[in-house]
């Protein structure tokens, strides 16, 4: 462990403390009627879980190379059960880790559901609605990210028509409305679809999912976009969405 970690290793157990107090979540109990009440209440606000992602972003970009401290006892804290502080909608592509762009989050911190584009579909809205109703994860944040493949391929289709062909054809489906009301023409299609797919990843989630929505209406969950700068490192939060 480098001199770095062993120091901010006992920083790093004090900043696992807001999760102490949340019930273990019994073993199976995703399976089962009975596991709505398996974790305690949300530990933390919607608000101060944004607050937390944004300090963890400014950290990365300020300094990418800081190492997690402590894994070994953190998987021990985590064994019996994780109360993550935020789930992250994100891309597959492999420069967007989630753990390192909210400033090395560690584990139990981030709840995480990944896919080329991501596009929320039926599999990434039921991880969602565990995060929020079952892990108290008190924050959704739908984050595209600059130079996306998936959104450049569904552009291509829109702007000239081109055949993907294969699998890619329909993972690009969803993202393809998207682009085309941003219209063909438009010089930043790409861009422009980018944030234009995250909130409507935001609206499939509020439309779709009547738990997070009362969860949401309740002041317990929030449900934003982001996009992530790859060049930069600096993660945009949409606000407005």
């Amino acid at each position: 462990m480098c001199d770095e970690c062993e120091g901010t290793a006992v920083h790093r157990r004090d900043v696992m403390k807001w999760a102490v107090g949340a019930a273990v979540l019994a073993a199976g109990s995703f399976a089962s009627p009975a596991f709505a009440n398996a974790e305690a209440d949300f530990a933390i606000t919607p608000e101060e879980a944004l607050a937390r992602l944004r300090e963890g972003n400014a950290a990365f970009v300020a300094d990418a190379g800081a190492c997690a401290a402590n894994l070994a006892s953190l998987r021990e804290e985590l064994a019996e059960g994780q109360h993550p502080y935020a789930s992250i909608v994100t891309c597959a592509d492999s420069r967007v880790s989630s753990e390192l762009i909210f400033g090395g989050a560690t584990l139990g911190d981030l709840f995480t559901s990944r896919n080329a584009g991501n596009v929320v579909d039926t599999a990434v809205l039921g991880t969602l609605e565990y995060g929020a109703a079952h892990l108290k994860s008190p924050l959704i944040v739908v984050m595209g990210h600059t130079k996306c493949g998936a959104i450049g391929a569904a552009c291509e289709v829109v702007a000239n028509g081109t055949d993907l062909g294969g699998a890619v054809a329909k993972m690009v489906q969803p993202i393809l409305p998207v682009a085309l009301s941003i219209g063909a023409s438009d010089p930043d299609l790409v861009s422009k679809t980018v944030l234009a797919n995250a909130r409507k990843g935001v609206q499939t989630i509020m439309e779709d999912s009547a738990t997070i929505a009362a969860l949401v209406a309740e002041g317990k969950v929030r449900v934003l976009a982001a996009v992530y700068d790859i060049t930069t490192g600096v993660v945009t939060f949409d606000d407005a969405a």
